[in-house]
């Protein structure tokens, strides 16, 4: 699924959260995607084998 695609679907579920929930639960149903995010961010690391030190020592790229 591209990322327009995902983009598009969070941002309905956003709209919908608005419009029946009011403002209330448009922040949770931001919370949750932005967890999501962080959700995916992880698990795509995890599947290209990366190591989190490693992303998260961008800035030391010495070789070893």
């Amino acid at each position: 699924m591209s990322g327009a695609v995902i983009g598009m679907l969070v941002g309905m579920a956003l709209a919908f959260a608005g419009w029946f929930g009011g403002f209330g639960a448009f922040l949770l149903v931001a919370a949750l995607a932005a967890l999501g995010a962080v959700g995916g961010v992880l698990g795509r690391l995890v599947d290209n084998g990366t190591d989190w030190r490693e992303f998260l020592a961008a800035g030391d790229r010495r070789p070893r």
